[in-house]
């Protein structure tokens, strides 16, 4: 007859094992998460644009930042519009490769006369919830996907896209599709030479003595 104490603690065991894991399909739980940050600045300026000083000024801002492809800049001059300001603006943004956008959030308090403020919209993406303990503790009695499942393909897009707000809206066709550029890759697979013929031959260099 069996001992039934010891047969209740060995189900007691086995129940939170298998219960305690629910990654039960392909799709991975963890996902790229885009966050963003606003900066301003206040440059003061004459019904002509900038007043003297602060191009200066603002260059030496947007350069701290590390302005780059990925940010967004834009012009908000409250009740005082000046076209001359805005050229000015989009004079400097345009250095680093970017064009003023349309509308501007709303960041701080008011925006006194005189000035306009120039606002570094930054977004970022990553996956937070890869951490080092995401898969420890977990059994695959019932052949599920792995708690770090996704980690490494969704980690490397989140740090490889040029422009995380991609990953939230997506990039709209504008109806133009260019042939020769859809088939560069297929033209240059095409070209290469069969790896049996060393095509894909890795060149082996020393760089002793240099």
């Amino acid at each position: 007859m069996p001992n039934r104490p010891l047969l209740l603690a060995a189900l007691a065991l086995t129940v939170p094992l298998t219960g305690c894991n629910s990654y039960r399909g392909v799709e991975s739980i963890h996902q790229p998460v885009v966050s963003r940050s606003d900066y301003a600045l206040d440059v003061q300026t004459t019904p002509d644009g900038l007043a003297p000083g602060e191009p200066q000024r603002l260059r030496g801002w947007l350069d701290a930042l590390h302005l780059a492809y990925g940010d967004t800049v834009a012009l908000d001059q409250g009740d005082s519009e000046s076209a001359g300001a805005r050229a000015d603006v989009a004079a400097i943004t345009g250095r680093y490769g970017l064009r003023l956008a349309e509308a501007a959030p709303i960041v701080g308090a008011a925006i006194a006369p005189g000035t306009a403020r120039v606002t570094v919209s930054r977004t970022t993406a990553a996956v937070t919830s890869c951490t080092a303990q995401s898969n420890r503790g977990l059994f695959n009695f019932d052949e599920h996907t792995s708690g770090d499942y996704g980690c490494a393909v969704n980690g490397n897009l989140a740090a490889m896209v040029a422009n995380p707000t991609d990953l939230v809206r997506g990039v709209a066709s504008d109806g133009n599709y260019d042939s020769a550029t859809g088939v560069k890759a297929v033209a240059a697979r095409r070209r290469a030479a069969l790896t049996g013929g060393g095509g894909a031959a890795v060149k082996s260099e020393s760089t002793g003595g240099k």
